[in-house]
């Protein structure tokens, strides 16, 4: 059977109020019966609900990386808070008698056998015909390709007159009225080249001396003249071609509103099988550009030692239908693994995992991963920054020789003796740096430390912020 911990529980809630009313039944001793099967699979029980009859649930691993969960009750979150109380009611301690499966449970596990047997022999049959592809259709996609092509036509006249007006006379009515015209962008299939020009939008507003953000402006309206170059000549290409293939080394299709599946990335090669990972940092934040909480995770993977994100966005209308991403301080470990198209830090997904704590040995993979020549990363970096379509925040794991503070601010130093001074960063909207100075010794020499690059366009310097240190025996998270 699976370990099942708290945050095992916590990291299947769909949100922190969900947390809170599952713990809140196992206080209140709502569960009457609790109940597991003979062989650790199976947790199911009765919880006393607001009518006559009580509500009845069970969590089942059967398949232990696809836990299945059910209820009774009429919640549309899920797994709801009964199933949840009947996690933390086992987690906590509590007496679970053992008793025979269920005859409904068990009809169900036969019917999801006799479907995975299936699957299994149509695997093994070497005559079988191979899976079918995904299909599309062709009428809908060309419809889509020249809505968006319109779209972008849309954008670049938006752009046109942000420029045309002068970026000093742009008033509060204007920007409202450009405001105005960029949600029409939301009909056209880009959301993301839509929230591009919302940004950009939002620094204007959002200045209060204009002056001070010009160089950074003018940063945004290059990226959005060579997304909106990008996305015709791509878009363009597509509608005279339609059997031209997705575009796998950049985020464009994504930027462009295309909502990748993983039956997608499976054909494109983009999956990684049997990985490990570990979570170095986490954080959400609100994307008002986008009109969405993030709920952004940077994780290694233990055996290769790349950076890679998750990202879960929930709509600001739809948040609390949605499940609310959180730290996660287990090994995730999942047979399948999903890269999206990017950079970098590539967007990372799975769909079933495992959860195991971690050992000495995980954090000493992801410490031997940490790069230890900061010229090639300084080089790096800058190189990457000054394209205007990159990812401006890479983030990326340092070896550091010496962690310490100078008369103005914390350094790390390599084993070459060259430094890179640490900050915090506005974006960010995190203070890390403060936490440095609690340190114990042992933390300051022969660690890791995971940091986001960022450009400071007011100084032009390159700022470096640390998320979080590791060393071969432990991991401390400096930024949530």
């Amino acid at each position: 059977m699976v370990t099942i911990t708290e945050a095992y529980v916590d990291a299947a809630a769909l949100n922190a109020a969900a947390i809170k009313n599952g713990r809140d039944l196992v206080k209140k001793n709502s569960f009457p019966k609790l109940c597991r099967s003979e062989d650790g699979t199976l947790l199911f029980g009765e919880c006393k609900g607001s009518g006559k009859e009580p509500y009845r649930c069970s969590a089942d691993w059967i398949q232990e990386d696809s836990p299945v969960y059910r209820c009774s009750c009429p919640s549309r979150q899920f797994p709801c808070k009964h199933i949840l109380g009947l996690m933390y009611a086992y987690t906590s301690g509590k007496t679970f008698t053992v008793e025979s499966i269920p005859p409904d449970i068990a009809e169900k596990r036969e019917k999801a056998n006799q479907r995975e047997a299936k699957k299994k022999e149509a695997a093994a049959d070497p005559a079988a015909a191979p899976p079918a592809k995904r299909k599309s259709s062709k009428a809908a996609l060309a419809k889509k390709r020249a809505a968006q092509l319109e779209g972008i036509g849309l954008l670049e006249k938006l752009v046109r007159q942000t420029v045309q007006h002068g970026l000093a006379s742009l008033d509060a009515k204007t920007l409202k009225l450009l405001g105005d015209q960029a949600k029409e962008l939301g009909n056209y299939y880009i959301p993301g080249v839509q929230a591009e020009f919302r940004e950009l939008l939002e620094i204007l507003a959002g200045a209060k001396e204009r002056e001070g953000v010009y160089t950074l402006v003018m940063d945004r309206l290059l990226r959005l003249h060579m997304l909106t170059k990008r996305s015709r000549e791509y878009l363009e290409a597509r509608v005279q071609n339609p059997e031209l293939p997705l575009v796998t080394d950049s985020a464009l299709e994504e930027q462009l509103g295309h909502a990748w599946q993983t039956a997608e990335l499976k054909e494109q090669g983009l999956l990684e099988r049997d990985a490990s990972l570990l979570q170095l940092s986490f954080r959400s934040y609100a994307d008002t550009a986008r009109g969405e909480h993030v709920d952004e995770g940077v994780w290694i993977e233990l055996g290769s030692g790349r950076i890679g994100m998750t990202r879960n966005y929930r709509p600001f209308k739809a948040a609390k239908f949605i499940k609310e991403e959180d730290t996660v301080a287990a090994v995730v470990r999942t047979k399948e693994l999903f890269l999206y198209p990017g950079g970098l830090n590539r967007r990372i997904r799975w769909e079933d995992m495992t959860m195991r704590e971690p050992e000495a040995a995980d954090y000493a993979a992801a410490w031997s991963h940490a790069i230890r020549s900061y010229a090639e990363v300084l080089k790096s970096v800058k190189n990457r920054i000054k394209h205007p379509l990159a990812d401006k925040h890479p983030v990326l794991l340092l070896h550091y020789a010496r962690l310490g503070r100078t008369e103005d601010s914390f350094v790390i130093e390599d084993e070459q003796g060259r430094r890179l001074p640490l900050s915090d960063t506005a974006d960010f909207g995190q203070a890390a740096t403060v936490l440095l100075s609690q340190l114990d010794a042992a933390w300051t020499r022969d660690g890791a430390v995971l940091v986001r690059f960022s450009h400071d366009w007011s100084t032009g310097r390159l700022l470096v912020q640390p998320l979080s240190l590791i060393t071969a025996g432990g991991l401390i998270r400096l930024a949530y």
